[in-house]
């Protein structure tokens, strides 16, 4: 049976959105539930006061984002012709239809959100906001479609209304019902040019020799408002805001993306307004021990001469010293690497600029952050190593000889050693977050083990899998959902299928395909099986559990296509041990099989018929299959119209029949117009092992033929 290329679903918005809506509805159900008891309990006049307020702080707001300014703008001219709705309701002070208060309600609701999305645009990073235009944009789609959903409950024709407002509000009703998700062209093109930028700037980006074009970033930095050395200050600021607020939800990834862009925007400034003084002070060293604080100074004395100018962004927060091998560390700060190891092995576990607790101490190249040192040193005559030795210029032939081969194993290595510090950071999120960062670990945890085998061996090598197999119990429905399909896709990696059933995964697994709070985790569980099962040892495991093998036939009735097609593939598995077919034959798993050959909407008739095959091994599996009046006329309808792999299937079950019962099934088949036809086409036309049987069936019911005949049973 073929293995499946990826159980892998993705998780799109409109599911997420989909998911917010039922709570949205279930919300305003129970709030019409309370105004059908007494309508004292939602004074429309508070509702109303409330909305004209809401509405007004939206419509009132200056000074719009450059980033997502057309959004904004569309946004709040929406919320500006809703609020004269909402006025003009509130002067006729009449009693108001429930429909009404519930979709006043919700557009509270909405609104609020759109304010606090907007709020978000405007205080928040603006090129964060440029890296994230998708994301962003989808938002205000999102917003804008349940403002439209909001109103189709709003009884226009039973409020007393101007038609003005009453045709402008079905104006507005029409394009939120239609709206498509916008992203302005140039904020696209700006985008683009800034990960040009990026990419020209990598580390080992050779063709590019990672030099900037400075004029290119201040166009682009003064197209979302940057114009100021104040405005590079400020947005600096926010970027280390988000950067720290990223360390906190596991995504370790994005910190580094950030710390990258701050990098770009310190050095940029200090370029751009090279003829103006800095106004960033270095205070950084204060939180550091005073042993360490004697240990820098020696240093930064014996190299001012040669560091003078050094722009502080490129400075080590302990040692004040050029930084020649910057790293990230875990709360998103940037060091030299050697201070900040001997800051560590001196015993110390805080982030020294922050104070804030190393929940790890791996440490990250900054690859950003030196290629833009090794381009100011280029500029400014600063050996890029510590030491100028004689002989280096020797070694320039043999080192360009080389330098492909070990930028490659340099890469190799840095991807390797990140995607270990990623886990082990994830993994500690997993143990010890909320359930928030729990949940965000687990998917984030997922999508690595997706990627590749080497991501497999290195999470299970960091030990996520424990924590894993323990969030299949959780309540929450998304945490199952991803630490299940996270198991499933450690599960590929041969090695870690023993370290999931060491870890006493399997109930847990069966307990969540029996009983999972969505559809989704509970096929997942099944692919986990499906995948777990390939091992013979954990086909004893897997069988030896009395709830497995009735869950997976019961998915085969319950799930989706997907579903079906996993419980099937796992039933095969799990029939190639003995011992498991009876179980199969007992939870009703024979009727469920012939029951999906007649499915076409399921398609897993290849998957059905490969299980009934080996069923067709165990005196309980004969006997079932036997007894099943409507199989063999569809088996003969697949000899023809199947696929390779059915026909090969159909044949070998009407083959194994024959041979235990061979006169009365013989007698059926020859009653059959179909059968020899059939039978005749794959003998000529099929696989190699199909046209064996074939023939070998035919010889059969020729022997049939000759013999007296009796009544076809």
């Amino acid at each position: 049976m073929p293995y499946r290329s990826s159980q892998e679903c993705n998780f799109g918005n409109h599911k997420n959105e989909h998911k917010h809506h039922r709570g949205v509805r279930t919300t305003m159900n129970n709030a019409l539930s309370s105004f059908l008891v007494s309508p004292d309990l939602l004074p429309s006049g508070s509702l109303l006061g409330s909305l004209i307020h809401l509405s007004n702080e939206v419509s009132s707001m200056e000074k719009f984002p450059l980033v997502h300014a057309r959004n904004v703008s569309s946004m709040i001219r929406r919320i500006k012709l809703l609020s004269s709705l909402f006025e003009e309701i509130q002067e006729t002070d009449t009693p108001l239809p429930p429909s009404s208060i519930l979709c006043l309600t919700e557009l509270f609701s909405v609104i609020r959100r759109v304010k606090i999305l907007i709020q978000d645009c405007k205080d928040g990073s603006s090129l964060w906001s440029l890296i994230q235009l998708d994301f962003i944009s989808n938002q205000f789609y999102v917003l804008v479609k349940e403002m439209g959903r909001a109103l189709d409950i709003l009884p226009l024709s039973l409020l007393n209304v101007t038609s003005d407002i009453r045709e402008q509000v079905e104006l507005l009703h029409k394009q939120a019902k239609r709206v498509e998700s916008f992203i302005d062209p140039r904020e696209l093109q700006r985008r683009e040019q800034l990960r040009q930028v990026m990419a020209n700037n990598s580390f080992q980006n050779k063709k590019n020799k990672g030099f900037i074009d400075f004029g290119k970033v201040e166009e682009i930095l003064s197209s979302i408002g940057l114009r100021t050395p104040s405005d590079y200050d400020g947005e600096i600021s926010k970027l280390e805001a988000e950067a720290q607020n990223q360390a906190g939800t596991g995504g370790l990834i994005v910190v580094s993306n950030i710390n990258n862009l701050i990098s770009l925007v310190s050095y940029s400034k200090s370029m751009i307004f090279r003829d103006g003084e800095c106004d960033r002070t270095n205070e950084d060293c204060k939180t550091l021990s005073s042993f360490l604080h004697n240990k820098v100074r020696d240093s930064c004395s014996s190299s001012q001469s040669m560091t003078t100018n050094v722009p502080d962004e490129f400075r080590c927060p302990i040692s004040l010293d050029l930084m020649r091998d910057p790293v990230i560390v875990s709360s998103g700060h940037t060091y030299d690497r050697t201070s900040i190891a001997q800051w560590i092995n001196s015993g110390h576990h805080s982030c020294p600029k922050s104070g804030q607790r190393l929940i790890h101490t791996a440490l990250i190249p900054n690859y950003a952050l030196k290629s833009l040192i090794h381009q100011w040193c280029y500029e400014n005559n600063v050996p890029v190593n510590e030491t100028n030795t004689e002989g280096n210029n020797n070694n320039n032939s043999k080192k360009n000889l080389n330098e492909e081969a070990i930028d490659h194993i340099s890469a190799n290595k840095a991807a390797a050693d990140a995607v270990k510090m990623t886990a082990e950071f994830l993994v500690g999120k997993l143990a010890t977050g909320s359930a928030d960062i729990q949940r965000q670990a687990a998917y984030e945890l997922r999508l690595l083990a997706k990627t590749s085998m080497d991501n497999r061996r290195v999470i299970a090598e960091v030990g996520a899998i424990p924590f894993l197999v323990t969030l299949l119990g959780s309540q929450d429905s998304r945490i199952q959902v991803h630490a299940v399909t996270a198991l499933f896709n450690l599960s590929i990696f041969d090695n870690n299928k023993i370290l999931i059933m060491a870890a006493g995964a399997v109930d847990n697994i069966v307990e969540l395909l029996e009983s999972g709070k969505t559809m989704e985790a509970r096929e997942n569980a099944a692919a986990s099986i499906y995948s777990l099962s390939m091992v013979d040892e954990c086909k004893v495991q897997i069988g030896g559990r009395p709830r497995a093998i009735p869950a997976l036939v019961g998915l085969m009735k319950e799930g989706t296509s997907i579903g079906k097609r996993d419980a099937a593939s796992a039933l095969f598995n799990l029939a190639v041990y003995n011992p498991n077919k009876g179980n199969i034959v007992e939870a009703g798993g024979v009727r469920v099989l012939v029951e999906l050959l007649t499915d076409d909407k399921a398609g897993v008739t290849d998957d059905a018929l490969a299980v009934l095959a080996l069923l067709l091994g165990c005196s309980q599996g004969l006997e079932e299959i036997r007894n099943s009046r409507a199989l063999i006329p569809l088996l003969v309808d697949l000899l023809r119209f199947g696929s390779v792999k059915g026909k090969e299937n159909s044949i070998t079950l009407l083959l194994g029949l024959c041979k235990e019962e061979g006169e009365v099934v013989a007698r059926r088949l020859l009653a059959n117009p179909r059968s020899i036809p059939s039978l005749q086409s794959l003998a000529s036309d099929g696989s190699l092992r199909a046209r064996r049987k074939a023939d070998a069936l035919l010889r059969f019911l020729n022997r049939c033929c000759s013999q007296p005949h009796h009544s076809v049973s």
